[in-house]
């Protein structure tokens, strides 16, 4: 774009907002790209424009703020706000003392450095929160990070950037009327969930440290990982469908409890962890798996007893696994008595090998007369 393109566009932007009495807005957004226009030559009053919007009662804000400065404070005090978007730089996200949006019912926040004091009083004082999202954003300076809401109902945490951030705190949830919940991060110091019934809908992606300290040290922050990510799983027993990837040989020490109302897994992680969910999901219907490790020659020795969902309620598994390993194929369907479909994914083969695959599966013997076993 022209520098006269470049001008007449700020100039249509400031009569607008700034100028003109007869224009109501209800959504505000400015995109990352306008940020290559912003320099030395065109200095776009940024904050001007939104402070412009929030004055003409806007409902709606999304922002880009990659080099166009950082969120004026008088964003975090508009009572009109119903959904605010920030993406940063990975800078710190400053929230004013005052902060109070009253009426904002969707918060996503994305690439910000956040600190636990500022965060949790932003959280606080958006009473009407439904929508609460941080997404490739760092915990920093905090001890404890308190997610209390009685409104929220979706929510996202992805704490896997890379920044200044750290994993040395407390994550507390007290959430009764949240439905969906998506965690990527690295296990922290400890978890605490409470009141997390409604829960329906859950992905966790969580990943064990890769310890540099002495052996002691090691191995006493590799049992804490374990017992904090059991504990982490302990705490959304009430989910109906689950997506859980667990990165690193973090063994479940902590007893899980009854997942009574689980009917669909999705799992990629050690062998372990799956067995230990076929014994405590009895209503299981949909099995997705594969695994990080070599799987399959302990199978049988891990399954002491035919788990109850295998019995009476499993009907379709899906598994990335290797075609050889006959002995949890013929596990499956040695013990799975309802299962209608069997669908095997084998990277890399060619059709003839595929063929041959199914040739050999076919002569297994299956409890099941339903069962239809496809090779992908």
């Amino acid at each position: 774009m022209t520098d006269r393109n470049v001008d007449s566009f700020k100039n249509f932007v400031d009569r607008l907002l700034k100028f003109s009495d007869q224009v109501s807005l209800d959504c505000f957004r400015l995109s990352d790209g306008i940020s290559s226009w912003n320099d030395e030559d065109h200095d776009f009053d940024v904050s001007g424009w939104i402070c412009a919007a929030l004055c003409r009662g806007v409902k709606e804000i999304d922002l880009q703020l990659d080099n166009l400065g950082d969120a004026p404070p008088v964003l975090f005090t508009c009572h009109s706000l119903v959904k605010l978007t920030l993406e940063g730089k990975g800078s710190k996200l400053e929230v004013p003392p005052d902060v109070c949006l009253g009426n904002l019912k969707t918060l996503w926040l994305e690439n910000w450095v956040l600190f636990g004091d500022s965060i949790n009083r932003l959280i606080s004082n958006c009473h009407v929160l439904e929508d609460l999202a941080f997404t490739y954003c760092c915990i920093a300076n905090t001890t404890e990070l308190t997610i209390q809401s009685p409104s929220l109902k979706e929510l996202v945490l992805d704490f896997f950037s890379e920044g200044v951030g750290d994993f040395n705190y407390v994550l507390v949830f007290n959430a009764p009327n949240l439905v969906y919940f998506r965690y990527y991060s690295k296990i922290v110091d400890g978890y605490t969930l409470s009141n997390m019934n409604s829960l329906e809908n859950a992905d966790v992606h969580i990943d064990a440290f890769d310890f540099e300290d002495d052996e002691t040290t090691a191995t006493r922050l590799f049992s804490d990982d374990e017992i904090n990510a059991t504990r982490l799983i302990q705490g959304i027993c009430n989910v109906r469908s689950l997506t859980l990837v667990i990165d690193g040989v973090i063994p479940p020490t902590v007893p899980f409890p009854i997942f009574h109302n689980l009917t669909e897994f999705n799992f990629y992680g050690i062998e372990i962890w799956l067995v230990e969910f076929l014994y405590c999901a009895p209503n299981l219907k949909t099995l997705k798996f594969s695994f990080s490790d070599v799987a399959g020659t302990r199978w049988k020795t891990l399954l002491t007893e035919v788990p109850s969902c295998l019995l009476f309620h499993l009907k379709e598994i899906e598994m990335l696994i290797s075609c050889s390993d006959r002995h949890m194929i013929s596990y499956f369907l040695d013990n799975a008595m309802v299962l209608e479909k069997l669908v095997i994914k084998v990277n890399g083969l060619t059709a003839t090998q595929r063929e041959k695959a199914r040739n050999k599966l076919s002569q297994l013997l299956k409890n099941s007369k339903k069962c239809q076993i496809i090779i992908l």
